[in-house]
C-alpha cells in the first residue's frame, strides 16, 4: 500500500490506535478535548507501538448527534496538527464520511481516509479520494448511524456485505483508486449474531486481494453477549482480534494498543 509516497508493508499485522476527539464516542467520549489530553493520548498510542493513529471528530454510534461540517473540520485540524508536530513519522488516518472534510484533512497532513459509509453519505467522496490519491478504508454499513440498527435484514450477511464492497471497489477502480482497505463494518447495521457470522467468515473477504481491517474494539457484539459494559470487555476484544488475525485481517483498529501488540507477538510466533 502506498502511504506518503512510500510502500507500507502489510505482511505482518498492523495496529491502528483510536484517537477520538468527540464527547459522544461510545467508549472514550469526552476524554480527549484539550490540546494536552490529545497530545497525551497520541503519545500513548505511538509509544505503545501503533503503526497508525485514526483520528475521529464525530461519533457514529446510533445515539450520537450529527455535528456540523465546520465543527468536525476544526476539531480534526487541531488534532492533526498536534500529531504531526509531535510525531512527524506517524501515519495519520482520519475517520470521516464527508468529502470536503477528507480533502481538508489530507491538505493538513492526513495520509488515509477512513469512511464508515462506504461512500454512501457523500456522493463526492469517491471522486475526492481519486483526486487526493490517498489510501481509502471502505467500510460497509446499512444506513445512517441513527437508523442502521433498524436495518439488519440480510439474505446472507456475509454475501450481502461482499456484494456491497465489490460494487464500491469496482467504482473506485474505475476512478483510478487502487489503495483500498476493506472493512466489513462490525457493529454497523448488524445484530450480535451477524457480527459473529462476519468474524467467523472474515477470510472470505480476501477474495478482493486487498488489505482487511477489523474494527472490533470494545464493541456491542462483546458487551451485549457478555451482558456487561464496553469498559469490561478488553479480554473479549483481544479474543476477537486474535480470531480476526487467524481469519486473515491485516489491520486491527483498537483502543488498547499495548495489549493488542502483545497478542500480535504471540500470534506471530505460531503463524
Amino acid at each position: 500500500m502506498n502511504i506518503k509516497g512510500e510502500l507500507f508493508n502489510l505482511k505482518y499485522p498492523s495496529v491502528m490506535g483510536i484517537l477520538n476527539v468527540t464527547e459522544y464516542s461510545f467508549f472514550d467520549g469526552g476524554k480527549y478535548f484539550t490540546e494536552d489530553k490529545i497530545l497525551a493520548r497520541a503519545r500513548q498510542i505511538v509509544e505503545e507501538g501503533a503503526d497508525m493513529v485514526d483520528i475521529g471528530a464525530m461519533a457514529t454510534n446510533p445515539s450520537a448527534p450529527t455535528i456540523t461540517e465546520e465543527d468536525e473540520a476544526q476539531k480534526l485540524s487541531e488534532a492533526i496538527a498536534i500529531v504531526k508536530e509531535n510525531f512527524p513519522h506517524t501515519i495519520i488516518s482520519v475517520d470521516t464520511y464527508r468529502s470536503q472534510v477528507a480533502k481538508m484533512a489530507v491538505e493538513q497532513g492526513a495520509h488515509i481516509i477512513n469512511d464508515i459509509s462506504g461512500g454512501m453519505f457523500d456522493e463526492n467522496m469517491f471522486s475526492t479520494i481519486a483526486a487526493l490519491s490517498v489510501p481509502y478504508i471502505l467500510m460497509h454499513t446499512s444506513g445512517l448511524p441513527s437508523e442502521m440498527q433498524q436495518k439488519t435484514q440480510y439474505k446472507n450477511v456475509v454475501e450481502d456485505v461482499t456484494y456491497f464492497l465489490s460494487e464500491k471497489i469496482n467504482r473506485l477502480h474505475l476512478l483510478g483508486v487502487s489503495d483500498i482497505i476493506v472493512d466489513p463494518g462490525f457493529g454497523f447495521g448488524k445484530t450480535v449474531d451477524q457480527n459473529f457470522e462476519l468474524l467467523k467468515n472474515l477470510h472470505k473477504f480476501s477474495i478482493f486481494h486487498l488489505p482487511i481491517l477489523a474494527g472490533l474494539s470494545r464493541k456491542s457484539m462483546f458487551y451485549k453477549l457478555l451482558q456487561t459494559t464496553p469498559e469490561d470487555v478488553l479480554p473479549a476484544t483481544l479474543a476477537g482480534n486474535l480470531l480476526a488475525l487467524q481469519q486473515g485481517a491485516h489491520i486491527l483498529r483498537v483502543h488498547d494498543v499495548k495489549e493488542t501488540r502483545q497478542m500480535i507477538e504471540v500470534f506471530k510466533k505460531i503463524s
